[in-house]
């Protein structure tokens, strides 16, 4: 197939960064992630590394800053263009290294070995993405496109790292057979979409089970919903405390009291340190003493100039009796790297006026049961944690029976950001077997069952409860054992492909001189 014109090629990675996007939530069809991948490969198809570092970026640049609108919609106008411009950058690097790769004698011989480099060298740079700069940035990984595909049940023998893989591989094969339509070689052509849809559809044997293995926990969770969208969500911090107390206290019309076993309240459920301030201490006690049950509460806990973000198990009469400190606190939200430098891009950066320091316990909330008998420990990744896959792995393997995501998207609004970070609630159910529980201050919260199911879920900006019998499991998945394994063999394979295309460019550019 030859190389498109550079009309052609624009043409083709815009609409597969469309394509792309709308395999995410809200639109969520996931068959078109693969195609917009497809799209993008035929844009690269021929390119020099000059051209394919340009077309790869065009591409990346068009998904993010659709996908990351929220964003726009958070800090405004230019933290989201550059937000969405770095991220650009990596996919820019993911084309420049296949146009290289793509070059290597093998590649070039067998289209299923290059099959494997393309998916290998997307699975390496998203890796990166994830990491660098600051912690990284997971948002819009491949895999949290498929939530409610076939593939999903890969990630409980993969992670990430199988699941996007294979939707490039998927997408390579796509595009290998629309080259071979182009010859006319329907047979080969039909050959290839064949193994793709096999590829896809061999997710569906992947088994999941959902079964307690420790017992049930009855939860409820509370979304008590602010005054109004926006960064000044949170202006009256005692009313946002008030709405969650009021709707604990809702939680009677459908249970009695004594029913449940924990209630869950939201990040920032109390931006009012109930362990200093009397009142804030009073009234959640109010409502834990009401429905007769601990709750974990979202708070912050301020030193002098230094914050934490807290999930703090309160139980009545007594207070605090457990509290997690989320680790990764989300760069240029809740701290700010290079505060001078960005305060020239946008004096929103000052709203941030306390920087928040990281935890450093894995997050493990040790809830008492009378009930059960003994101690359940509830895996927490507070807000942004539930996309960094190492984190919640970590609570997993210490313990963690249930998943438990406590999240504030009101400076959202009514973009797209709540459920996509549903979504990957709904990928780290399956990822590591384990229900879970997404309760956001405003929506969009969830009740996800073992096999990524949401069994319930609230709309946004509104005040909402729900109840649940939760599955208790203990076992450990196939991806919770291998852990960093998988990534770690595809990005040196990605790493090896890179560098024996890069040698064979260079001698034949050495031939042709």
């Amino acid at each position: 197939m030859p190389r498109p014109s550079s009309s052609v090629a624009i043409l083709l990675a815009v609409a597969g960064a469309l394509a792309t996007d709308a395999a995410f939530p809200g639109r969520s069809w996931w068959p078109l992630a693969p195609v917009g991948i497809a799209l993008l490969l035929l844009a690269l198809r021929g390119a020099t590394l000059g051209r394919a570092l340009l077309v790869g970026w065009l591409w990346g640049a068009v998904f993010f800053l659709i996908h990351l609108w929220w964003a726009e919609e958070a800090a405004g106008a230019v933290p989201w263009l550059l937000l969405g411009a770095a991220e650009a950058c990596f996919v820019a690097v993911f084309a420049g290294a296949w146009s290289l790769a793509a070059r290597w004698g093998p590649v070039v011989r067998h289209p299923a070995l290059g099959v494997a480099v393309v998916a290998s060298l997307w699975v390496a740079t998203e890796t990166a993405r994830g990491l660098v700069p600051f912690g990284g940035m997971p948002w819009g990984k491949l895999a949290f496109s498929q939530t409610d595909g076939p593939l999903l049940r890969f990630a409980s023998l993969g992670g990430e790292t199988l699941v996007g893989w294979v939707v490039v591989a998927a997408g390579a094969l796509v595009a290998l057979a629309l080259g071979h339509l182009r010859r006319a070689r329907v047979g080969q052509a039909s050959g290839a979409l064949l193994v793709a849809g096999a590829l896809v559809a061999s997710g569906l044997v992947v088994p999941v089970d959902t079964r307690a293995e420790a017992g049930t926990l009855r939860v409820g969770a509370v979304q008590g919903n602010v005054p109004g969208p926006g960064l000044d969500a949170f202006a009256v911090r005692r009313d946002v405390l008030e709405r969650h107390v009021t709707g604990t206290e809702a939680l009677l019309e459908e249970v009695e009291s004594g029913e449940l076993d924990i209630v869950l309240w939201p990040e920032n459920s109390t931006d009012i340190d109930p362990r200093r301030d009397g009142e804030a201490g009073r009234l959640i006690d109010r409502a834990a003493a009401a429905v007769d049950a601990p709750i974990l509460v979202g708070g912050q806990r301020y030193g002098e100039d230094y914050r934490y973000n807290e999930a703090i198990l309160w139980v009545a009469g007594e207070g605090q009796v457990d509290v997690y400190a989320k680790q990764h606190p989300a760069p240029f939200a809740e701290y700010i790297p290079l505060r001078d430098l960005a305060r020239k891009v946008t004096d929103v950066v000052d709203l941030v006026s306390i920087d928040m320091l990281p935890g450093d316990e894995v997050g493990i909330i040790e809830l008492d049961s009378p009930r059960l008998g003994r101690v359940v420990d509830l895996a927490v990744g507070i807000c942004f944690e539930v996309a960094y896959g190492g984190l919640m792995r970590e609570a997993v393997l210490a313990g963690g029976e249930l998943i438990v995501v406590p999240t504030n998207n009101a400076s959202f609004g009514f973009t797209q950001e709540s459920a996509q970070q549903l979504a990957m609630s709904v990928f780290r159910a399956v990822e590591h077997g384990r229900a879970t529980v997404q309760i956001s201050t405003v929506g969009v919260s969830g009740i996800i069952a073992p096999n990524g199911v949401v069994m319930d879920s609230t709309g946004l900006f509104t005040a909402d409860q729900l109840v649940a019998d939760l599955p208790l499991r203990t076992s450990l998945t196939v991806a919770d054992r291998l852990g960093d394994w998988p990534t770690v063999v595809v990005s040196a394979f990605a790493l090896v492909s890179l560098l024996a295309g890069a040698l064979a460019t260079a001698r034949s550019r050495r031939r042709q001189a």
